[in-house]
């Protein structure tokens, strides 16, 4: 029997003063977290106890699609090469010697361990599909921890990986995997939303999220409460509402205007009298850019264009670049490219590129919003002018037209036409379709049917660990503590007698909790002599269910239980307290 008397558990009055979120303030306070280092946290005994209740879910479920496997935690430079990530994970990456000098790397993720593994031992399309898994302790070099087990640079995750023979193999990978995740949560206590994301520096061509609403949250999720759509902020979408464009002026040519010192969408749209919705706003770029035929790298021109009143997406953004980095021009560039200071630019004549190959001239990205739109006012390339009547398509050729803008709370769902919201909420598994990204760079091939040497298709699919405990501590608490799904709680009930120097109090508690113990319930016997207000606020404070309270009531053959999500109080007989809870414990929230 587990009596709090003999345990570790350093209950604190006070949050630290860093703490800033509900998960990080109760975590400490409970006794769950210690931090050693910024972003670098120990898990004591009831944190502990938490996290192996969650891993075990996990590992139940996991174990009903894939195989587990455990892999180094030290990656040789020479694996993150092959498939490109050791420049491009930059500063993020914990990056080491051993004492010959070679470089190895904390691992951040294991798709290049996994590919590895596949690349020397699969030779034949009779060995697929396989999914692989592990839970393991992964390293991220965060440049701002914070927020508790939230933002941290040690974290465990339980990370998988699937190969296929073709797309149709991995849509059912893909598809194992979206069903475990949502039992796992399910069986973890979780509120949660499925919603499309942007694969970012995973690669491939489709993903899913799984998150929790919370304003601890740094992810922004868009979704319709009258429909099913949810998608990520930077992959959402909206159906925007008609806008009236504005009748020609003269020819309906592109007409000159004066707009002295008017340089913000704002200043010309009121100092012509028209909404933002009928202005057109230029943002210029650079990014680095290889030509195909020279194999030698320069910086390109690339040129958004958005509706006046909308706000461009940075990842969105990234996605049309390619994953490319861009940055803002400098002052001489352009004027160099528009001939005209900033804040007058327009897309008018401008020889743009065709296409994106087209890397010997300037490309134009318009957003969607603006294609199909006529009559809009825009820079004139010259100081203190702009233009109206310019129509897309015919006033200029964009090189191509993408989704640029980031969906706003209150425009119309994409799919029935439900008004969206906007949510913070944090990220408890993501799951990716990456296609051949690794397998093809890293040469991993099977042969087929036929005989013929083909590159398998893979998926990847993570889940923090860590996230699910504080996302259900961000998601059910109070200014006393927080509650937790029995499921995941290190206790589901903590016996408390009011008075451990009365002996028929004491031996009364302890006998509640051993015959609960033997019925195969988790519980944690409160026998320190102190107050019944301090173990009342402990009990109160660190996540455990159900409290039963063992005071005077004993002498009528019953006990205080109190369900902590509600507070709510019923006495409950001391001869029936097992069945009690065989009605109770497994239904509660």
């Amino acid at each position: 029997m587990h009596r709090w008397s003999q345990l570790f558990i350093p209950t604190l009055r006070e949050a630290p003063a860093d703490a800033e979120v509900a998960s990080h303030k109760f975590l400490v306070r409970a006794g769950y977290i210690r931090q050693l280092a910024a972003g670098i946290y120990s898990y004591l005994f009831m944190g502990q106890r938490s996290f192996n209740k969650i891993i075990g879910i996990v590992r139940e479920e996991m174990d009903k699609i894939g195989q587990e496997f455990y892999l180094p935690a030290i990656h040789p430079r020479e694996l993150w090469e092959a498939s490109g990530r050791w420049a491009v994970m930059g500063d993020t990456m914990f990056r080491l010697k051993d004492r010959k000098g070679a470089d190895l790397c904390l691992s951040m993720t294991h798709e290049e361990v996994m590919t590895e593994i596949a690349r020397k031992e699969l030779r034949s399309y009779k060995q697929l599909p396989q999914i692989w898994y592990q839970i393991q302790s992964k390293f991220r070099d965060e440049a701002r921890p914070k927020s508790g087990l939230l933002r941290v640079r040690q974290f465990i995750m339980k990370d998988s990986y699937s190969f296929d023979i073709d797309a149709a193999g991995l849509d059912l990978s893909y598809q194992k995997h979206y069903d475990a995740y949502c039992r796992i949560f399910d069986r973890c206590g979780l509120k949660y939303m499925v919603v499309e994301a942007d694969s970012g520096a995973m690669g491939g061509s489709q993903s899913h999220e799984f998150m929790v609403r919370t304003p601890a949250g740094e992810d922004r999720i868009v979704s319709c409460e009258k429909c099913n759509y949810a998608a990520n902020l930077d992959k959402a979408t909206s159906r925007l509402a008609a806008v009236e464009d504005l009748k020609a002026d003269g020819d309906g040519k592109p007409l000159e205007v004066h707009t002295p010192g008017m340089k913000t969408i704002e200043d010309v749209a009121k100092f012509l009298g028209v909404s933002p919705r009928n202005k057109m706003k230029t943002l210029a770029l650079m990014v680095e850019a290889l030509d195909p035929k020279t194999g030698k790298a320069s910086a390109r021109a690339v040129i958004l264009l958005m509706r006046g009143d909308h706000q461009m997406n940075e990842v969105k953004l990234s996605a049309a670049l390619g994953g490319k980095e861009a940055r803002p021009m400098q002052e001489e560039e352009i004027r160099q490219l528009f001939n005209s200071p900033a804040g007058f630019l327009g897309p008018i004549g401008i020889a743009w590129a065709k296409d994106t190959n087209d890397v010997q001239r300037p490309m134009l990205l318009v957003d969607k919003a603006l294609e199909g739109r006529i009559n809009l006012i825009g820079g004139a390339n010259k100081e203190d002018y702009h233009l109206k009547n310019i129509t897309p398509g015919r006033d200029f050729q964009p090189t191509a037209y993408v989704d640029l803008r980031s969906v706003t709370a209150g425009e119309d769902c994409p799919n029935c036409g439900g008004t969206l919201r906007i949510d913070t909420a944090v990220e408890i598994g993501h799951i990716f379709k990456l296609g051949y990204k690794y397998s093809q760079s890293m040469g991993a091939r099977v042969l087929d049917k036929n005989g013929k040497e083909v590159t398998p298709i893979m998926g990847s699919y993570g889940i923090g660990i860590e996230r699910i405990l504080t996302a259900a501590v961000e998601q059910d608490n109070d200014e006393n503590g927080f509650w937790l799904p029995p499921q995941i709680a290190p206790f589901e009930i903590v016996v408390t007698p009011t008075n451990v120097g009365h002996e028929k109090l004491l031996s009364t508690a302890v006998d509640i909790a051993q015959r609960l113990e033997a019925a195969g319930y988790e519980v944690l016997l409160d026998d320190r002599d102190e107050r019944p207000g301090v173990k009342f606020k402990d009990a109160d404070l660190v996540g455990i269910p159900f409290r039963i309270n063992v005071g005077k009531k004993v002498t009528e053959g019953t006990v205080e239980v109190v369900r902590r999500s509600t507070r709510q109080m019923e006495d409950a007989s001391i001869s029936a307290i097992t069945e009690y809870f065989e009605k109770n414990l497994r239904s509660a929230p």
